[in-house]
């Protein structure tokens, strides 16, 4: 896909057809015709084709490159200087020659009109060689991209304040640094794409188990777009049920995170452009803790993650909770917050469902505004915004006092939640939730909760069950809702299949 056009009739210039994709002819002339048809020159003023005569083999050849993504001074000193003006023996073969020329980090030989046009749109230097079906592509790369700074939206407590970057190469680094092992293997595969998208798959091969790789590999091939921008696209075209609520992959931008589930036996997927990688497989359990809850000691760890799995509960059934009690099971509250309640509601003209979506409607306003406007008055926005309309709103009489403290500890808990897709879910989940309790009451929140496990046990992220290893049951570390001291964490879970369940060291 992306070079059918290749399959055209060139016998009268020297080329050949292989499997629908044109060989390399030996007329450099007719090599040269083609790529400057192929990328519009003279109207593409960024494609640079150039031409230079071997001293050693006393040969004319071309270099072609795309301008705005090579390092001119690579070329100039590395492939243009000793091309000219350095000997060899003649008698060697052409690449062995010419490897023997060039002090070149990367070395590739091509021999289709596509490989080399893949080739240089990724930064390489192409060379063609009169008398020679063979092109040459140089590793001359130089892509511009930030300096490594600290994780965007995964806030460093303990632990490295390196995040990944928008470069592969600079990202494939900061995981090799972190685990120096020679098991850690990364693999390119190339999608079906019109740009020749590239996505690097990193695991450790003594751990992971291969179903999962052939699984992404296999849903890898299945893409044809035009483009993968970035990796957040990705993640969008590998994952099983586009529709859900439910994330089934998991974004991180840290790489001492992504170390860490590549040692329980998880692929992780890289792309260019893209500051943050995806894990595969992953479950529901994965989404509450963060790289803090190995760093922290015992105690500290623990406590923090029920304060996250009790904000997520909050967030979803505290509006819920209350239209429900005050609509159908007001007997349930103390005789005298039953009264207050119902004194500050007297002069409210609507029902208690209303004045809920009212409150949620204005918070996701201001939060979608503190978001967009400019950072230094971003939450200065918020803030003041949630102040202003929570006290007007309250004067007015169109909200009571006690709807603004639900909307407000309801806000609070959605900000614990530490992945930004369950945060998410659980903001949309709610609504949900509402409209099942101002019908049943309370009976409608358990309908709404049963409902939503039988969902989560239903599901799978790449073959591995969503709620394992609680549901079904797997030989794990017990890392799940309470997790155990570093010491006695001796089995990686079992529910992804990892080819060693037992983690060295372990009891």
């Amino acid at each position: 896909m992306g070079f059918r056009f290749f399959n055209r009739q060139r016998t009268e210039t020297g080329f050949k057809e292989n499997d629908n994709n044109m060989l390399l002819s030996k007329q450099l002339d007719a090599n040269t015709r083609e790529l400057t048809e192929l990328f519009e020159q003279p109207l593409n003023d960024d494609f640079v084709n150039r031409a230079v005569n071997i001293k050693t083999l006393d040969k004319k050849a071309r270099i072609f490159f795309i301008n705005e993504l090579v390092d001119p001074k690579v070329i100039e000193e590395f492939i243009l200087s000793p091309l000219t003006s350095k000997q060899t023996d003649p008698q060697k073969e052409m690449k062995s020659t010419l490897k023997e020329l060039l002090p070149i980090k990367e070395f590739k030989v091509a021999t289709e009109l596509s490989d080399c046009v893949k080739g240089i749109n990724n930064g390489n230097t192409l060379l063609l060689i009169e008398g020679s079906e063979q092109g040459f592509l140089l590793d001359t790369t130089k892509l511009e991209h930030r300096n490594i700074d600290k994780p965007q939206s995964e806030v460093v407590i303990k632990g490295a304040n390196e995040g990944f970057v928008e470069s592969v190469s600079v990202n494939k680094s900061l995981i090799r640094k972190q685990l120096r092992y020679e098991k850690l293997v990364t693999e390119k595969v190339q999608l079906k794409t019109r740009a020749n998208n590239t996505v690097s798959l990193m695991y450790v091969s003594d751990l992971v188990n291969e179903g999962v790789v052939e699984d992404v590999k296999s849903r890898l091939d299945r893409i044809e777009v035009d483009n993968i921008e970035n990796i957040a696209l990705l993640e969008q075209h590998l994952e099983e049920r586009p529709y859900s609520l439910v994330p089934s992959i998991l974004y991180t931008e840290r790489p001492d995170r992504a170390v860490s589930y590549m040692l329980e036996g998880h692929v992780v997927l890289l792309t260019e452009n893209s500051p943050a990688c995806l894990v595969v497989p992953v479950t529901f359990w994965s989404f509450f803790h963060t790289a803090e809850d190995s760093y922290q000691r015992w105690a500290y760890a623990n406590f923090i993650r029920f304060v996250r799995m009790f904000a997520f509960f909050i967030a979803i059934v505290t509006p819920s909770l209350y239209v429900a009690i005050t609509n159908y099971h007001i007997e349930m509250l103390p005789t005298d917050l039953a009264l207050a309640i119902a004194a500050k509601r007297e002069t409210i003209p609507f029902p208690a469902i209303i004045e809920v979506l009212i409150m949620e409607a204005s918070f996701e306003l201001l939060r979608e505004a503190g978001v967009r406007v400019p950072s230094p008055i971003g939450p200065t926005i918020g803030i003041v915004g949630a102040l202003i309309l929570g006290q007007a709103a309250v004067e007015a009489n169109i909200v009571s006092p006690i709807m603004v403290i639900i909307i407000a500890i309801t806000g609070l808990a959605s900000f614990a939640i530490p992945d930004n897709s369950l945060g998410f879910m659980a903001r949309i989940i709610r609504f949900g939730v509402l409209f099942l309790a101002a019908i049943l009451g309370l009976f409608g929140i358990a309908i709404g909760i049963i409902l939503g496990l039988a969902y989560l046990v239903s599901i799978r992220s790449f073959g591995v069950p969503f709620l394992s290893p609680a549901a079904p049951s797997n030989k794990s570390s017990g890392d799940l809702l309470v997790r155990r001291t570093i010491r006695n964490q001796w089995f990686r879970p079992k529910n992804i299949k990892p080819q060693d369940v037992k983690r060295k060291g372990g009891g």
